[in-house]
């Protein structure tokens, strides 16, 4: 029996890569054949999948997961095939959010809700990596869902941090740390504004961290260092890193004083659980499905009072009795985090559809 995987693009180190590769080694594992089929995919990831156009077509006992995060040919393969059909949906972003700066990014994610809707009567089970994105293929009309969080490889950030990187940026400033896209969801505007207002009434050392590619849309970026430039804020003070190797990005977390998230639309959060593993405090505005990610942990914000969230990073920054606190409840939410038992879980989710 197959059990199957088909993703648009397959991306080293990406959290949706990662979930399919460590799925691929679970169902090998059990005794099923397994792979990971592509329309692209990273250099050095030949082994570990195959293109599309390779894909055998399956029987009807077989299973097929597509991961649905974009619009792609692979929506309509996946209706055609006789296979049993499941999805593992990883968000699609509003187009609202980019509306100003992209009419081509609004229309393919425009394109990708349809598609999501035009799936339903051909998908046997749903599955979201959380309970919002669960959520949101109920309102789409799916009847079988469940929520399988992302797979996330702890192994991993036991690997050296990059001394240099660490030793460079732990000068005495407060350092704020978002990692994530350079997209307007993110609103890294309003992390400029709160860095502007700490700068100039709680320390004047202060920097703004961002780590993630800037290049996905440009006008967005172009903006943002504009921005920066009228709050008179200097390239000291506001650092894009770009995408970085995992070493600097670790290093980077253990940097830090507070990861602050202003962002208004997460299908899921990944730094959430990485600013776990590496006791950094968050703090983050309370939105789709952040709540579900931190789970009790961290401090979620309700509004957006810029000086109120300055005061709250000098606070927390500052405070050693709040700071140990923050992170005593962050360890208990990974600690549950990493005792979830996601193989058995996924397995129990698929059973319902073997022969």
């Amino acid at each position: 029996m197959r059990i199957d995987q088909i993703i648009p693009a397959f991306h080293q180190g990406d959290a949706i890569g990662d979930t399919a590769y460590h799925m691929k080694r679970f169902f090998l594992s059990q005794g099923f054949q397994s792979e990971i089929y592509c329309l692209s995919r990273d250099s050095g990831l030949e082994n570990d999948s195959r293109l599309f156009d390779e894909f055998p077509p399956p029987i009807s006992s077989d299973i097929c997961l597509l991961h649905f995060g974009l619009p792609s040919p692979l929506t309509k393969a996946l209706i055609d095939m006789s296979s049993r059909k499941v999805i593992i949906y990883h968000n699609i972003t509003p187009s609202k959010f980019f509306q100003n700066y992209s009419e081509e990014m609004a229309r393919i994610t425009d394109i990708g809700r349809k598609e999501l809707e035009i799936l339903v009567p051909h998908v046997e089970l749903a599955l979201a990596d959380s309970e919002y994105n669960r959520q949101e293929l109920v309102d789409c009309g799916y009847k079988n869902t469940e929520v399988l969080p992302l797979f996330v490889d702890f192994s991993k950030y036991n690997k050296p941090i990059d001394r240099m990187t660490y030793d460079l940026y732990k000068d005495g400033r407060t350092n704020i740390l978002f990692a994530g896209r350079v997209v307007p969801n993110k609103k890294i505007e309003d992390l400029i504004k709160v860095v502007f207002y700490y700068k100039k009434y709680v320390s004047p050392l202060v920097r703004l961290i961002v780590v993630g590619k800037t290049s996905s849309l440009p006008g967005y970026y172009k903006g943002l260092v504009q921005l920066a430039d009228e709050f008179y804020l200097k390239p000291e003070e506001i650092l894009f890193t770009g995408h970085i190797p995992d070493e600097e990005m670790f290093a980077l977390y253990k940097a830090s004083d507070v990861f602050l998230s202003l962002s208004e639309h997460e299908g899921f959060g990944l730094p959430f659980i990485e600013s776990l593993v590496f006791d950094l405090p968050v703090i983050a505005y309370d939105c789709t499905a952040v709540s579900s990610t931190l789970e009790g942990a961290g401090i979620l914000i309700k509004n957006k009072r810029l000086d109120y969230i300055a005061e709250l990073v000098g606070l927390v920054a500052r405070d050693a009795e709040v700071r140990k606190k923050i992170i005593d409840g962050q360890r208990e939410r990974l600690k549950r985090f990493q005792e979830m038992k996601l193989d058995e879980f996924l397995l129990k989710s698929l059973k319902g559809l073997f022969p």
